[in-house]
């Protein structure tokens, strides 16, 4: 009797409807949004008013005893039109507006004749929780409540024959959101049964309203939730699948920004972490630090050694990609090693040249990230031009590291760290 039920439902299903109202203020024109919205909202709209706390207030506040019926049962048909209408438009095809207006007048009809039916019927006595039952041999109020549960059973019969058909021909997200609320409107329709079957038990003398006032609530709540997170799972999976790469690429590039530690420490070059940030958000961060330091390693690189120890890779793995990620590999280390010696010493002069228009992007950071890991084979090339073969590309940036340095002149001083857009 207090509602709890009818009221978790319009909770749960009214959650939805908030977390959807920004992409519909966005999107205001598209008619699938506003479809997914109205069924939100209007399957909330039927709990609320559902209620025998809000059943007890309307028939009070309006002056007519049952007064709450007709609103809650017209309610309960416009959500059967918007989840029609959001069928159609899932199916999409040529004359869907033509079958939505069908749908949205035929709706209508049915509405007006709910409240011509309960104008003409005699319902004195209020009833809060087992009105079906209470007037199903009522004339026109029982036609009234037919008319209704019909309806809804048959709207949710086909959005659940919908739902499951198309979840069969799709993946991921979608197919999980579409079998949810397939579930929820299968459990929809067990609450216009378990009402149908009680009202004609009362037509032929038994009392079943135990089916409308027990069972048929806690159906109507289980469908609501279902129908809520099926609406939500599309929504929510393509965000969880981004922060999920996200989070394997911050993970992966950790031991380049290790080998960048001590240069970013020393020359400042790294912004602070920020907290209780997104996954996307550390990733940035973590992309950022690892630019600035390659700006301000500029000037150290050593062409000529990337250039040998690229075609000496390409040559064993074959594999552009990899053999690139040696090379950087090689001349980042080699290139930390020499900003950090005394003197700063920068390389010789014909070896010297600007590689920052080739810096790698973000998957390539990570190939460098995981040569640095020694896990991409990769072959190194030294100074001296000496090329062992088949060796990670750890050890090739170890044997890089070893080869000698001619000094030239003192580094410039060290850049301010950019921003994170910046480094974009």
């Amino acid at each position: 009797m207090n509602g709890l039920i009818n009221y978790v439902s319009c909770g749960a299903l009214w959650l939805g409807l908030l977390v959807r109202a920004p992409d519909l203020l966005r999107h205001r024109h598209d008619p699938y949004l506003r479809a997914i919205c109205a069924v939100l909202g209007l399957a909330g709209l039927c709990f609320f008013l559902g209620a025998p706390p809000t059943v007890g207030a309307v028939n009070r506040l309006g002056g007519v005893p049952n007064l709450a019926a007709p609103l809650t049962y017209a309610a309960i048909i416009a959500y059967c039109a918007a989840s029609q209408v959001l069928v159609v438009h899932w199916r999409g095809g040529p004359g869907v507006r033509r079958t939505v207006r069908g749908w949205i007048l035929g709706c209508t009809g049915v509405i007006a004749v709910v409240a011509v039916a309960f104008a003409l019927g005699d319902a004195p006595v209020e009833r809060r929780t087992d009105l079906d039952t209470y007037y199903a041999t009522t004339p026109f109020l029982a036609q009234m409540i037919v008319l209704y549960l019909v309806m809804h059973l048959t709207a949710v019969t086909v959005t659940a024959v919908t739902s499951l058909r198309w979840a069969r021909r799709v993946r991921g997200g979608l197919r999980a959101g579409l079998t949810l609320m397939g579930a929820g409107a299968l459990c929809g329709a067990g609450y216009s049964v378990a009402k149908l079957v009680a009202v004609a038990a009362r037509w032929s003398g038994r009392d079943w309203s135990a089916l409308g006032t027990a069972v048929s609530p806690v159906a109507a709540g289980l469908g609501a939730l279902l129908t809520v997170v099926g609406v939500l799972v599309p929504l929510v999976t393509p965000r969880v699948a981004r922060w999920r790469r996200a989070r394997r690429t911050y993970a992966r590039l950790e031991p380049l920004e290790r080998a960048l530690d001590g240069l970013l420490v020393r020359r400042a070059l790294r912004l602070p972490r920020p907290r209780f940030a997104s996954p996307a958000a550390l990733l940035v961060w973590r992309q950022t630090s690892i630019h600035n330091a390659l700006s301000h390693l500029d000037a150290y690189f050593d062409r000529d050694l990337f250039d040998r120890t690229r075609a000496s890779a390409l040559g064993t793995t074959a594999d552009p990609g990899r053999a690139e990620a040696a090379a950087w590999a090689a001349v980042i280390v080699t290139a930390v090693r020499d900003e950090a010696a005394p003197g700063h010493r920068l390389p010789p002069a014909r070896g010297a040249g600007r590689l920052l228009d080739r810096i790698p992007g973000p998957a390539a950071l990570a190939r460098v990230a995981d040569a640095l890991a020694g896990t991409a084979p990769a072959a190194p090339a030294t100074r001296a031009g000496t090329v062992p073969r088949a060796v990670p590309g750890a050890q090739a940036a170890t044997a890089a590291r070893a080869a000698p340095v001619t000094p030239t002149a003192p580094a410039a001083s060290a850049p301010a760290p950019t921003s994170p857009t910046g480094a974009a």
